[in-house]
């Protein structure tokens, strides 16, 4: 699996509405995986009909402010995970949502497709990820090192409107042609 993984190629590409039923099915995926992380498990699980919240999906197609971008990842004809960038327009764009599945994990596809992703908007940028998520720590961390060496920072936010939550891990980089100064 992983010896496959690392020689194929991660294709990113911008997510259209044809993609939407596709990215849909990887969130399912994506917030499986986050439910195992939640303080308290409670606001992770799925709705009564097995579904997740999806409203970040709602933004990333639908956004009425239209600073989303959505992207796919393809390797070999196969979607292996998906991106929504928010605040595209904005100084400072935020990686929203970032999923690899699981197959596809720990063979570089990951940093390619994020390397991908933040380079086709140059500039200052932030990802939020939570310090129980142990695997999401270690590659966060990693990419900052990768895309800004010793030009990235850490710093732990408060959730909005959840003082019952253990803060946010963020992480800020510049990437490209406006990078942070």
């Amino acid at each position: 699996m992983t010896s496959f993984m690392a020689t194929a190629h991660v294709h990113v590409r911008p997510a259209t509405p044809a993609d939407r039923s596709t990215i849909e099915r990887l969130w399912l995926m994506f917030r499986h995986d986050l439910s195992e992380f939640a303080p308290g498990g409670l606001s992770q699980l799925p709705n009564p009909d097995g579904a997740f919240r999806s409203e970040r999906v709602d933004a990333a197609f639908d956004g009425g402010d239209g600073d989303w971008a959505p992207y796919l990842f393809v390797s070999g004809g196969h979607p292996v995970g998906f991106a929504f960038v928010r605040a595209v327009s904005s100084p400072t764009r935020v990686l929203n949502s970032f999923f690899v599945v699981r197959g596809a994990r720990r063979a570089g596809v990951g940093l390619r497709a994020v390397r991908d992703v933040v380079a086709r908007h140059p500039g200052n940028w932030e990802v939020a990820f939570q310090d129980a998520n142990p695997g999401a720590v270690r590659f966060w961390r990693r990419v900052g090192e990768e895309l800004a060496p010793g030009e990235w920072g850490e710093e732990r936010r408060p959730v909005p409107g959840r003082a019952d939550l253990p803060p946010d891990v963020w992480i800020s980089f510049g990437y490209g042609k406006q990078q942070m100064a």
